[in-house]
């Protein structure tokens, strides 16, 4: 708790009953959450208020945000003020969350009341743990908050207030506290805010012009619109793409495929360009034309190509398979090193070391071997699992010294054999197997081969995160031969790959099995 009041011989002072104005401030690290309290309260005392703040630490790995909280009051000779450590629920004037979710939090603990608060919020997104590990799309719903906080607040402003301050190279602290100023929340000047950036001695000029950008906003248009779902970003068809062999590619998307296709067919082949090289990109491409040949022969012109769309996401979701050359690859990336120094506010003469936790299995390691040796060795189980007893072991790896990220690189560098190993071998197998089975469908039911297609996306990562894709992809499809001749075919193949997505253990794909059964 930081106090910035004098409580010395309150014996001879009368205490205060006035009610102070509170604030809360809801941030997570690195927003600049202490900084943000910091300028309120500098703020109030240089206009000769008596301001006190504390803060609640949040729980780590983005389950919670630090509470700031500031409570001030006009000075008045003689009175000693009382300043609660806690912000009462019912009893908040102001209450700032970095985060749209962290709005929501504020009105589930009820800091957020429709007679008196002010919800200042920023609409981007940093996803939460519980988010995070579903196997499927767990996002919280952003229009549902925005509902909760339209009804529970006295007045909202909610806008990207990240995107802002990013944009002006601040971070979201400064265009938090230009929206406080613009909301006339407190009766102080403009010039008053700006006056405690200044004083601050660091970073000045980005933060100003964030905080200008905020203020200006409030005025203008103090809210947002948002969306259920996140909106979906493509770089548009460029008509040069600066290399010839990249260039090739783009005229041949261009010319065999139709528009609707365009910006996935991009996506994918830089995907696959990154991921291997632009002979895989036109390898990839030569496969979805294929399946566009029949999509055509099918009447897909009708239905807007969907199979085609469809097939241009999924089949390079399929070829860029996460294997361990690929999560080395990235591993010892210089934008991912970049990127974390960025994160954590290194300086340039900080040194900053990452550890990694890494637990690899033999089936890895005979994946990455040529075909023929990896067939080999687990044709022979003894012989395995003797391997496996070094292998398969949790390590914690430094990617930061010259030992680990050498071993990373030179295993990144087995990508010019990729094509040989028995991994691929496996992947190419599975592929042909699900297109086939997909083209199959097309003259019985357009829409049933659409979301064969979609199943894919049950597929991810690589050791057990990969095995349980696959066993879920593979419990999916076995309902196939149920659904086939449905008219809600598509739909229940639809419904029972969303179920496999819910959990990881699989429970409500167990149920909805059970479902399809009974048909």
């Amino acid at each position: 708790m930081n106090e910035h009041v004098s409580m010395s011989d309150l014996g001879a002072a009368r205490l205060s009953t006035d009610k102070p104005l509170s604030l809360a401030i809801l941030a997570m690290g690195g927003q600049g959450g202490g900084v943000l309290a910091d300028w309120i309260v500098g703020l109030a005392e240089a206009e000769g208020w008596m301001a006190q703040t504390t803060s609640v630490p949040g729980v780590a790995q983005r389950t919670g945000a630090t509470i700031y909280y500031i409570e001030m009051l006009p000075a008045k000779d003689g009175h000693a003020p009382i300043f609660s450590l806690m912000p009462t629920p019912g009893d908040v004037d102001v209450v700032m969350a970095a985060e749209l979710m962290e709005a929501g939090r504020s009105v589930l603990r009820g800091l957020v009341t429709p007679d008196k608060t002010l919800l200042i919020a920023s609409t981007h997104r940093s996803f939460a743990v519980a988010e995070k590990e579903k196997p499927g799309d767990g996002i919280g719903n952003a229009e549902v908050v925005v509902d909760a906080t339209d009804f529970a607040a006295k007045r909202t402003i909610a806008f990207d207030m990240e995107t802002m301050a990013v944009r002006n190279g601040s971070v979201i602290s400064a265009s938090m506290f230009g929206a406080l100023a613009g909301s006339g929340a407190l009766p102080f000047g403009k010039q008053a805010f700006e006056a405690m950036i200044r004083a601050g001695g660091k970073g000045i000029e980005p933060s100003l012009k964030a905080f200008n950008a905020a203020f200006d906003r409030v005025k203008e248009k103090p809210r947002d619109a948002v969306s259920a779902t996140l909106p979906k970003h493509f770089d548009a068809l460029p008509e040069t793409a600066g290399h010839p062999a990249l260039d090739r590619l783009v005229n041949r998307l261009r010319a065999e495929f139709p528009e609707i296709a365009w910006p996935l067919l991009f996506a994918g082949v830089k995907k696959l360009t990154d991921y291997q090289d632009p002979a895989y990109a036109d390898e990839y491409l030569s496969r979805v034309a294929a399946l566009h040949a029949l999509d055509r022969k099918a009447s897909g012109a009708s239905k807007d190509f969907a199979f085609t769309v469809q097939a241009a996401k999924y089949v390079a979701v399929a070829m860029a398979y996460d294997d361990v050359i690929r999560v080395a690859d990235l591993k010892v990336r210089g934008s991912r090193f970049e990127r974390v120094r960025k994160e954590v506010g290194a300086k340039d003469d900080q040194i900053v070391y990452m550890t990694e936790y890494m637990h690899p299995r033999m089936e890895e390691v005979c994946g990455t071997m040529p075909k023929g040796m990896g067939l080999w060795i687990e044709s022979r189980p003894r012989l395995f699992a003797r391997l496996d007893r070094f292998v398969n072991k949790g390590r914690r790896v430094q990617t930061g010294t010259l030992f680990w990220f050498l071993g990373l690189y030179m295993v990144s560098a087995l990508r010019r054999i990729r094509r040989g190993t028995l991994r691929h071998a496996r992947e190419v197998e599975h592929r042909e197997a699900w297109l086939a089975e997909a083209c199959n469908l097309l003259t019985v039911s357009y829409d049933l081969a659409v979301e064969v297609l979609g199943n894919r996306r049950l597929v991810k990562g690589y050791s057990d995160t990969h095995a349980r894709g696959l066993s879920k992809f593979d419990r999916v499809m076995s309902a196939l031969p149920l659904l086939r001749d449905r008219e809600d075919g598509a739909a229940w193949m639809k419904r029972l790959r969303q179920a496999a997505l819910l959990d990881e253990q699989g429970m409500a794909l167990d149920g909805a099995l059970k479902t399809v059964e009974t048909l």
